[in-house]
C-alpha cells in the first residue's frame, strides 16, 4: 500500500481528475452506445457533455486549491507524476478552453451527424480522448509526457476528420492529415531526442536549465540549433504556419463541419499551449536564436493565409485560410519584445486571441453547420446566398462572427488584435505592426464577401433551414461570449492576467513556470 502511495499521491489524483474524469465519461459512450437503439444515439451527446461538466468541475476543484494556497502564502503551483505534470494557473486557463471548445463542438454535432447517418458513440468518446490529450500538452512538464499527450490528440483527431466513411473528401483529407501529421511528428521527436541527448534529462526545467548553462559557453552549437529547427517545425505544423500549414484547407473542409470548428480553436490551442511552454520555458535561453525565424514566418504565415484566402469559394477552405492568417498575428505576440525577453503584454494578446477566436470562430461554423441538408452540404460560398431572407437571425449572428475575426470594435476579436499590435507598438517593432495592420485590412475584404453572398445576392434555394436545439444552443452561447468579450472585456481580461500571474509579477521569465 505504501509503495501505491509513492508513485500516487493525492496531489496527483487532484492533478490528474479533470482527465480521469474524461476518460471514464468516454469509455461510458463506448459502452452505453452498443445498448442504445438508433433512435437513442443523441443520448451519446448527453453524456459526453455531462463528463464535460465533471471535469470542468475537477478543474474548479483544482483552482480552489490554488486560492487556498495562495491565501496561506504559499507558492501557488502543483508538481506531481514525480515532476512529469505540473497544473499552474496557465495550464487551468487552457483546460478551462478546451472544455469550452468541446462542449460547443458537440452541440453542433447532433443534428449534423444525423443528417450524415453517421451519430455513433465512438464520434463522442474521440472528442473526449482528443481532450484529455490536449490538457497532458497543457500540463506536461516532461517531454515524453508532452509528446505522448499530443499522439493521443492527433490520432483522435485523424480518426474525426475523416468519420464521415461514405464520403471520399473526408477518407481524403484524414489521410493526408494523418501523413503529414505522422511525419511532422517525426522530426518533433528527432528534435526533442537531441535536446535530451544535450541536456541529458527529459524534464522541461532540466533542460531550460541546462540549454542556458550550454548556450552561455557555445551559442553557435549545430546539434543545438538542429534540434530548435526540428523542434519548431513540428510545432509550426500542429498550429498551421506557413509554410507547414498545407494540411489545413485539406483537413478542414474534408472532415464533418463541426470537428472543423473543433479542429480550428481547440486542438489549435492545444498547439499554442505546447508552443508557447516551449518557446518561453524550455528553449527560453535560445530565444536570440530563434527570434528571427519566428519574424519570418509570422509574416509569411499572414501574408500565405490572407492572400489564399481572396480566393476561396468554399467557405471551410476560406476560414481555414482565415485561421492560418490569425496564426501569423499570434506569433507576432511572441515575437514582440527584445532579443532576450519577450513581452507580456504579446503574451497577453495570445491568450486573449485564442479565448476570442474559440468563441467567433465556432459561431462561424455553427452557421455553416445549420446549411447542412440532406441534398446540399453547405460548404459553398453560394449556399450562404440570400441567407438574410431565409434565416435572418443566422445572418445577423454570422456577420457578427465576421466582424469579430476581421477585428472589428467593439466586438471580441478587437481584443486579440489590440493586444498584439499593442505590444509591437510598445517594443518598437513599428514596421511588423504596420504590417500587420495591413493585413487585418485585406482580411476584412474575405469575410466582407461572406457578407455580400448573405445580405446581397438572391437565395438560390427557397428551402427553409431548420435549426436543432442544440445548435441553437451552441449559436447562443458564441454568440452572447463575441458580444460579450468585445462589451465587457474587463473580467475576461482579469481572467488572462491572472493566467499569466501578472499582478504578481510582470517579468516573462516569472509567467509560463519559470
Amino acid at each position: 500500500m505504501s509503495s501505491v502511495q509513492q508513485f500516487f499521491t493525492s496531489t496527483d489524483y487532484l492533478l490528474s481528475l479533470p482527465m480521469i474524469m474524461l476518460s471514464l465519461f468516454a469509455i461510458g459512450v463506448l459502452l452505453i452506445d452498443l445498448l442504445l437503439p438508433a433512435e437513442w444515439k443523441r443520448a451519446n451527446a448527453w453524456t459526453a457533455l455531462i463528463g464535460l461538466v465533471f471535469s470542468a468541475g475537477a478543474v474548479a476543484k483544482i483552482q480552489s486549491a490554488y486560492h487556498l494556497m495562495e491565501s496561506r502564502g504559499e507558492s501557488a503551483r502543483f508538481v506531481g507524476f514525480a515532476g512529469s505534470v505540473m497544473v499552474d494557473r496557465f495550464a487551468i486557463y487552457f483546460f478551462y478552453l478546451f472544455l469550452a471548445g468541446a462542449a460547443v463542438a458537440i452541440m453542433m454535432s447532433v443534428k449534423y451527424l444525423d443528417i450524415e447517418r453517421e451519430n455513433h458513440g465512438e464520434f463522442y468518446a474521440l472528442i473526449l480522448f482528443s481532450v484529455v490529450g490536449m490538457m497532458g500538452m497543457a500540463c506536461g512538464y516532461d517531454i515524453v509526457l508532452i509528446f505522448i499527450s499530443l499522439e493521443l490528440m492527433a490520432l483522435s483527431t485523424y480518426v474525426l476528420v475523416g468519420f464521415l466513411r461514405r464520403d471520399q473528401r473526408s477518407n481524403e483529407a484524414a489521410l493526408k492529415y494523418l501523413i503529414l501529421g505522422a511525419f511532422s511528428s517525426g522530426i518533433f521527436a528527432y528534435g526533442l531526442s537531441l535536446f535530451y541527448g544535450l541536456s541529458g534529462s527529459t524534464n522541461v526545467r532540466q533542460i531550460a536549465l541546462k540549454l542556458e548553462e550550454h548556450y552561455r559557453t557555445n551559442p553557435n552549437d549545430p546539434v543545438a540549433i538542429l534540434a530548435l529547427i526540428t523542434v519548431a517545425t513540428g510545432l509550426f505544423f500542429k498550429i498551421a504556419a506557413v509554410p507547414f500549414h498545407q494540411w489545413a484547407p485539406d483537413a478542414y473542409e474534408g472532415a464533418p463541419t463541426s470537428i472543423t470548428g473543433f479542429m480550428s480553436v481547440a486542438v489549435k490551442a492545444a498547439g499554442w499551449v505546447m508552443l508557447l511552454r516551449i518557446f518561453l520555458y524550455m528553449l527560453y535561453p535560445l530565444r536570440p536564436v530563434y527570434l528571427p525565424m519566428l519574424i519570418f514566418v509570422a509574416i509569411a504565415t499572414m501574408t500565405g493565409g490572407n492572400l489564399a484566402a481572396l480566393t476561396q469559394d468554399n467557405t471551410k477552405r476560406l476560414l481555414a485560410y482565415s485561421s492560418i492568417s490569425h496564426v501569423g498575428y499570434m506569433l507576432l505576440g511572441l515575437v514582440a519584445g527584445t532579443a532576450t525577453e519577450a513581452n507580456t503584454t504579446g503574451i497577453k494578446g495570445i491568450l486573449v486571441y485564442l479565448l476570442v477566436y474559440t468563441f467567433m470562430n465556432l459561431g462561424a461554423f455553427a452557421v455553416i453547420t445549420s446549411l447542412r441538408r440532406r441534398d446540399i452540404i453547405g460548404d459553398n460560398l453560394s449556399d450562404l446566398d440570400g441567407l438574410m431572407q431565409k434565416a435572418p437571425t443566422e445572418a445577423i449572428l454570422m456577420l457578427i462572427f465576421l466582424l469579430s475575426l476581421a477585428g472589428i470594435p467593439p466586438l471580441a476579436g478587437f481584443y486579440g488584435k489590440y493586444f498584439i499590435f499593442l505590444s509591437l507598438v510598445e517594443t518598437g517593432h513599428y514596421t511588423l505592426a504596420a504590417v500587420a495592420v495591413l493585413y487585418a485590412v485585406l482580411g476584412l475584404y474575405y469575410y466582407l464577401k461572406i457578407a455580400n453572398a448573405m445580405l446581397m445576392r438572391p437565395a438560390a434555394s427557397p428551402e427553409p433551414i431548420a435549426m436543432s436545439p442544440g445548435l441553437r444552443l451552441a449559436l447562443a452561447i458564441t454568440a452572447i461570449a463575441t458580444v460579450g468579450i468585445g462589451l465587457m472585456p474587463d473580467f475576461f481580461i482579469r481572467a488572462v492576467n491572472w493566467s499569466l500571474n501578472v499582478p504578481q509579477a510582470g517579468s516573462i521569465a516569472n509567467l509560463i513556470g519559470r
